[in-house]
């Protein structure tokens, strides 16, 4: 099974290679003045583990379907999607890095593109100062039009693809309202564990592993049950990964993952790990917490602090619990439905790497 995952992801990666290198040489037809452009959207597409690829893969292959040419174009239009939300993701956080590399507005502004600093908005003139970050956000527009281009025009049925569109919609209207409430919850009052785990649903959880099976099972004629079973599977794995993502996102070493693990408390993001610590520390310590979460100078001294407060009161460790108790009824909806065993091996295995993943 790992030799097929393996061979699965070189299967979508060349195809997204590919899709980089053609499309970049036609921007280069407009102008070389686009070269940078092109530069991030190879490095945008060059770089991920092709998860959501993989769970649209499986949706297919469990409906009943056979590996075809047709389903690894339509599964790589769920890495645009992703590579798009990427990169919106990383100019609303103003996170510096991503997969150990500068993030797209950051690359623009280290190569002398565009004007001011971010400074948001210019006096009475409507007109972005942060212009690095204007240009980052069209390459996150580019990549989001170039996955419903590549899943239109994936090779599969007309009328298959066609069955697919309520549920496009739906994809795209549950992702944005996902991160539209965290930046509305974000550095403000930190919300119930209840409210975190809401944004990290819609925001995260269904785009990453329940819509994409979704779409699987729609584009394969799967059953009304297969749709229902993917969603007792999807929706707890996809809680799952989003916490173990916020535990990488303070606890994680960059080294590894690629990323800050200074960002998420800078921002004071809204996450069930930081909503259960400050339920469960003293007062004293809940100030503590107000006084550093948050702030845009927190260093990696506070940020050790906040950490240990995180491990003292036992919010680390409920995390992991959660992610465990997640992963479990996933695992258990998995079982209860029939399907072709390969499917079924591999979307267990799947399960697993999504939420294993070390810090």
């Amino acid at each position: 099974m790992l030799s097929e995952a393996r061979e699965f992801k070189q299967r979508v990666d060349a195809y997204l290679v590919g899709l980089a290198e053609g499309e970049s040489a036609q921007l280069l037809q407009v102008s070389n003045e686009l070269a940078p452009l092109c530069e991030q959207l190879r490095g945008a597409l060059t770089q991920g583990k092709r998860l959501r690829a993989a769970f649209l893969y499986w949706g297919w292959r469990a409906a009943g379907q056979p590996d075809c040419d047709g389903i690894i174009r339509a599964a790589a239009a769920m890495e645009l999607v992703h590579a798009a939300a990427c990169v919106h993701d990383d100019i609303i956080d103003g996170s510096l890095v991503r997969h150990g590399m500068p993030t797209a507005h950051v690359a623009f502004a280290g190569a002398g593109l565009g004007r001011g600093s971010p400074a948001a908005w210019s006096e009475g003139e409507g007109q972005c100062r942060d212009q690095p970050a204007a240009l980052a956000m069209m390459l996150g527009d580019l990549l989001m039009g170039y996955a419903g281009q590549v899943f239109a025009t994936c090779g599969l049925p007309g009328a298959f693809v066609a069955r697919t569109t309520p549920l496009w919609s739906t994809l795209l209207r549950e992702t944005v309202a996902g991160q539209f409430l965290e930046v509305l919850r974000t550095g403000g009052a930190v919300p119930k564990v209840a409210e975190s785990l809401e944004v990290a649903r819609y925001k995260t959880a269904k785009y990453t592993v329940e819509r994409p099976l979704h779409l699987g099972v729609t584009l394969g004629g799967g059953s009304a049950r297969l749709l229902d079973a993917f969603t007792d599977y999807g929706l707890p794995l996809g809680e799952a990964f989003q916490l173990r993502d916020d535990l990488l996102g303070t606890f994680g070493n960059p080294d590894v993952t690629g990323k800050s693990n200074l960002d998420d408390l800078r921002d004071g993001k809204p996450t069930a790990l930081m909503a259960l610590t400050v339920s469960l520390v003293s007062d004293d310590d809940r100030q503590i917490l107000a006084k550093t979460v948050g702030r845009p100078d927190l260093d990696e001294a506070d940020a050790a602090r906040v950490r240990d407060l995180m491990v003292d009161c036992g919010a680390r460790a409920q995390v992991e619990d959660m992610i465990v108790e997640r992963l479990a009824l996933a695992q258990r909806a998995l079982a209860s439905t029939p399907m072709p065993r390969t499917a079924h091996n591999a979307l267990r295995d799947l399960a697993t790497a999504s939420v294993d993943r070390p810090l």
